[in-house]
Order: structure tokens, then sequence, then C-alpha cells
């Protein structure tokens, strides 16, 4: 699967569990452990779980294996590593505190 095939079936399978303002943000050279991140909202700790849990699910189905997940324990902040992109989905404290968005753009 192409990069760009690839972050859009990302954002899709975010989408289809209605997280919230999904963004992508290109780091190509100013990052040395991905290319992309996806950053998106979950509205509770079930829901961000939830939304990690069913974009493991659907890429594995692909045969596209996740490299790592941390923080789905908690909740607040998942993270999932494809490799090329990483996605973070977050409850929208952690997203306002952090705000990869400025921190990366």
């Amino acid at each position: 699967m192409q990069l760009e095939e690839l972050n859009t079936f990302l954002r899709e399978k975010v989408d289809d569990m209605k997280a919230q303002d999904i963004a992508t943000i290109d780091v190509t050279g100013k990052s040395s452990i991905t290319d992309f991140m996806i950053v998106c909202t979950g509205t509770s700790k079930r829901h961000v779980t939830s939304i990690a849990e069913h974009l493991t699910k659907e890429s594995k189905s692909l045969g596209i294996t996740p490299m790592g997940i941390n923080g789905d324990n908690q909740g607040e902040w998942v993270i999932v590593d494809m490799g090329s992109t990483i996605v973070h989905v977050m409850q929208e404290e952690q997203r306002e505190l952090y705000n990869l968005e400025k921190l990366w753009g």
C-alpha cells in the first residue's frame, strides 16, 4: 500500500468511529521516526480506546500490522505506530495541552 493510500485508509478508519477534528501533519524532514502524523479527538477514554482498537483491527485485516500501540490502558492518548504514519487518538484536554499541530506544523 502506498503512503497516500495508507493515510487515506487510516483517516477513513478513525472517521468510521466518529473521531473528531481529524488532521494530517506532514513531518517529512522534521522527524526521524515517521513521515506523517494523523491526529484526532475522541470524546471519552472509552471512545479513544475504541477508535484505536478499530484502527488496529481493520489494519490487521488488510495484513498491515501496527509496529506498536501505546496508551490504550489509560485511554487519554493512544498512539498507533504504523511506521511511515503515526496516529494519535487523544481526548480534547490532551490535544489542547500538547497541540501537536502547532508543534509539528
